[in-house]
């Protein structure tokens, strides 16, 4: 059994306090890290391959990297703990049940990258996750692990906890911080990117509560150690998130070189009573599905991507042969046509037709028509817009469609699904 590292105190009771994270060896990475040049904290997580597990997938040592060095300007770090990804909640047990881990992992990668406020963006529906990890930055603050000269080291840090107000846009870094900033959250265009001119027209990185996590790992025991985890392109382990029909669903920590076969089977028990597996959503609900046919890759980054999916968040939703597409499908538009922020007009009239047009399939009025329709809307909009929010909407548009286009053309002849035939689907007496 691989061995647990974000996930090792999961287990432990109070292993949100300070006292039991110091008692697994907590807070000697922050000691050995205020040493270091902060240059060399940097090299290290460069060699590592970390990449950012929020979603993008983008190397964190290159992305500090782009801090701009003659800036007079202060640097920020901004935490995005706003998890509002479908079929994701991995972000939710560390800052429930490992806070210390996150805060010491902020320590050093802002003094790492010379920041000395760090924000931490909490999705506001997490009430539970953000009472835990607050009093958990006030223990660290009376322990004098926060403020000012930290251990004696003369580096200066405050956090700052903000509370999202209910908007998956703001998982996007540019609508985090127009949130932050007190201004509506809505994305930004890009360049200039956060690094140049972020929060409060500042130099800011935005990382993953994961990402951050593994940091103070990177630094305790070594690029070389933590990139041999991996694969090639990135080191580590991860957290998946496992919902739908598993035997055990709940988070599993694993090297990224695991395959999605391994996951489901191995450590979630395997699709129950006996049913068939139909289809994975690998990487939280934006990223393209797969068929049982295609479950064996390796779930890194660049082997997702190479079988036409992505990583993303790491949310891994599985369903069995009982489940219908199209409303598999209309559910995830559903929660896109709401979630839009309507700045952009492709995404703002599109992510509503979608749902609208499968609504109508689902009613048993479909179109022979409407899957090419659906396809071309979807296509047609995609590369056009300020965030990758329609981006990562079109993924399961076109995905579901295209595997899975019998379904949705016998669901349309028959008025009707063969699947689950004369099932009443709650939420269509809007449309």
């Amino acid at each position: 059994m691989a061995e647990r590292i974000l996930t090792r105190n999961f287990h432990l009771p109070d292993s949100r306090l300070l006292r039991v994270y110091r008692e697994t060896g907590g807070y000697q990475a922050l000691r050995k890290a205020l040493g270091m040049v902060p240059a060399a904290i940097g090299e290290e997580v460069k060699r590592s391959n970390l990449r950012g597990l929020g979603g993008a997938g983008f190397p964190t040592g290159v992305k500090w990297g782009f801090l701009p060095k003659d800036s007079p300007k202060p640097r920020y770090l901004v935490v995005n703990a706003d998890e509002g990804e479908p079929g994701t909640f991995k972000d939710r047990y560390l800052l429930e049940r490992d806070p210390h881990a996150l805060i010491e992992g902020i320590i050093i990668s802002a003094y790492a990258i010379g920041s000395h406020l760090a924000f931490v963006y909490i999705r506001g529906e997490y009430v539970r996750p953000w009472r835990i990890f607050s009093q958990a930055v006030r223990e660290a603050y009376e322990a004098g692990l926060l403020g000012k000269n930290i251990l004696g080291s003369g580096f200066d840090l405050e956090v700052i906890i903000h509370r999202g107000a209910g908007a998956y846009i703001c998982g996007e870094e540019t609508g985090l911080i127009s949130s932050l900033e007190g201004k509506k959250g809505w994305p930004k265009v890009k360049p200039p990117f956060p690094a140049v001119r972020g929060a409060f027209d500042c130099p800011t990185i935005v990382n993953n509560v994961e990402t951050l996590c593994h940091v103070p790992h990177i630094v305790s025991r070594g690029a070389e150690w933590f990139g041999a985890l991996g694969t090639k392109t990135q080191g580590g382990t991860r957290i998946y998130s496992v919902s739908g029909h598993v035997a055990r669903p709940g988070v599993y920590e694993l090297p990224v070189s695991a395959t999605l076969r391994e996951l489901i089977y191995d450590q979630a028990g395997g699709v129950p009573d006996g049913k068939r597996l139909k289809a994975v959503v690998p990487g939280g609900s934006s990223a393209q599905i797969l068929t049982a046919d295609e479950i064996d890759v390796t779930l890194d980054v660049d082997g997702l991507r190479e079988a036409g999916t992505m990583a993303g968040s790491a949310g891994v939703i599985v369903m069995d042969e009982t489940t219908c597409m199209p409303e598999a499908l209309w559910v995830l538009a559903r929660f896109y046509a709401h979630e839009s922020c309507g700045q952009c007009t492709p995404c703002r009239e599109s992510t509503g037709w979608v749902e609208k047009i499968l609504a109508r399939i689902l009613r048993g009025k479909g179109r022979p028509e409407d899957p090419d329709n659906l396809l071309n809307i979807a296509r047609r909009g995609a590369g056009t817009t300020i965030c990758a929010f329609y981006d990562g909407a079109v993924n399961p548009y076109v995905s579901y469609v295209e595997k899975f286009r019998e379904e949705f053309d016998d669901h349309i002849r028959r008025g009707d699904c063969d699947v689950r035939p004369g099932r009443v689907v709650e939420g269509l007496e809007a449309h």
